[in-house]
């Protein structure tokens, strides 16, 4: 049998994905943690694609991809961010958070005329994380299977980059706007669109880079800040014509309202815990 397939659902014309093989991958979830198959001394242990640092085989790379062994697509993409086996985003140095940007652009542009690209990232037991040393995944999804993803559109308010910007836009950076939509459906999720819109992920600059390095630490910094240390998130970057990157915090659980109809319930304390303001983004 094949490690995965695509199946749609023939009255809901959804798509499911059929992965048995994933079942048997380590979860801390479940108690079961092996030594970790990310750390320093492994690396001749999987077939490498992509590194930054160092030579083929070596223990000297900062960023290392490897092949997903349970994969869940024709391709599908481990992206290592660092040797060290418990800092991410909030902790790592900016310019660690940049090379890994960098390698996502970088497999971007190797896939892109091979499906369709979805980069993620989950963190925690809450979030779907399956190992708990840093990385990433990205996926190449056959073209025939609809991915069910938001797009950015600027004639729609609800994307905080319509008509009513000035309401939703909460923090901009010199190449980015930040904003918590009215119809987020997660409280807390962060928007982060380009300024320069209309381009694919893999068209983003060095210098656009360096300020998304800064925005997706702080962010996460932010966000420890409210719900604690280690709080369970996913972030992803939708990265075709128009691109952009939504972070999720986990902080509820779906019920079978949400489930059963597809409609989330939003609810906060205050207007205040659903936004991310500029005193807090840029700390004096």
């Amino acid at each position: 049998m094949a490690d995965f397939q695509f199946l749609q659902n023939p009255l809901s014309q959804k798509w499911v994905i059929f992965a048995p093989r994933r079942a048997k991958r380590p979860d801390v979830a479940r108690g079961f943690e092996p030594v970790c198959p990310f750390c320093l001394g492994r690396e001749k242990n999987e077939p490498e694609v992509f590194r930054i640092g160092g030579s083929p085989g070596d223990s000297n790379w900062q960023v290392r991809v490897i092949p997903n062994k349970f994969p869940f697509a024709p391709i599908h993409e481990v992206v290592i961010h660092s040797p060290d086996h418990h800092k991410n985003f909030d902790e790592l140095p900016l310019s660690q958070v940049e090379l890994i940007l960098q390698t996502y652009r970088q497999r971007y542009n190797t896939h892109q005329d091979k499906g369709q690209i979805y980069i993620f990232h989950n963190r925690g037991e809450g979030g779907g994380e399956s190992l708990p040393h840093p990385h990433t995944q990205i996926a190449v999804v056959p073209l025939e299977v609809r991915m069910d993803i938001p797009r950015l559109d600027p004639s729609s308010s609800a994307d905080g980059v319509g008509p009513d910007k000035e309401e939703q836009i909460q923090v901009e950076t010199a190449h980015f706007y930040l904003f918590c939509p009215k119809t987020s459906q997660w409280p807390d999720e962060v928007w982060v669109a380009p300024k320069v819109r209309g381009r694919a992920f893999g068209e983003v600059n060095d210098t656009e880079l360096t300020d998304l390095a800064f925005i997706l630490a702080r962010l996460i910094q932010i966000m420890d800040l409210r719900h604690g240390r280690e709080f369970p998130f996913n972030f992803y970057i939708y990265p075709g014509g128009d691109w952009y990157l939504r972070l999720i915090p986990r902080s509820k659980s779906l019920g079978g309202f949400e489930v059963g109809t597809g409609y989330f319930r939003k609810h906060t304390r205050s207007q205040r815990n659903n936004t991310i303001h500029t005193r807090t983004f840029y700390p004096t």
